[in-house]
């Protein structure tokens, strides 16, 4: 009895975590507390971990995964080697126990120059390129089209490895 990782649309984690859970399955979405600030105040929000990502028990993935899908936000389990991909009940408990002792961890995803990424939001959505260089939290790729090389920074957070 697995945990499976479900791939959901941009900024739905908390949502279809709410909506399966109505729906009676066991979900985990693991949440950090951040302090965002706007222009005229600062507020403390909880924000998913695994950006597009949930967890989500099922007894029986052949019987239970079209449920799972068919749910608003939900786009497809993530899969390995011709199987859905497994996350054992101690790697979620280490994930939890990581998130209870370490509440001020700074949780981040390393990137090689020269990786192929591809943009996640914004106008650039859905574009491939190669990662050139990551200062702070802007990431410049090179972007080819229309058959000439383009240069775009965009933050860390709107680029991810290109499948």
């Amino acid at each position: 009895m697995p945990w499976y990782v479900l791939h959901t649309k941009p900024r739905n984690e908390k949502k279809i975590t709410t909506l399966l859970q109505n729906k009676g399955f066991k979900v985990y979405c693991p949440l950090r507390e951040e302090i965002r600030q706007w222009s005229d105040r600062k507020k403390k929000v909880a924000e998913p971990v695994f950006k597009s990502y949930v967890f989500v028990f099922l007894d029986d993935y052949k019987e239970e995964n079209t449920k799972v899908l068919v749910t608003n936000g939900a786009v497809r389990f993530l899969w390995w080697v011709g199987k859905p991909g497994v996350v054992r009940e101690e790697e979620i408990l280490a994930i939890q126990d990581f998130l209870e002792n370490y509440k001020n961890a700074d949780i981040t995803v390393e990137y090689k120059i020269g990786e192929t990424v591809e943009v996640k939001e914004g106008p650039l959505k859905e574009t491939k390129g190669k990662l050139v260089q990551v200062r702070g939290n802007i990431a410049k790729i090179h972007i080819k089209t229309l058959g000439v090389w383009m240069i775009a920074k965009l933050p860390v957070q709107s680029i991810a490895p290109a499948k």
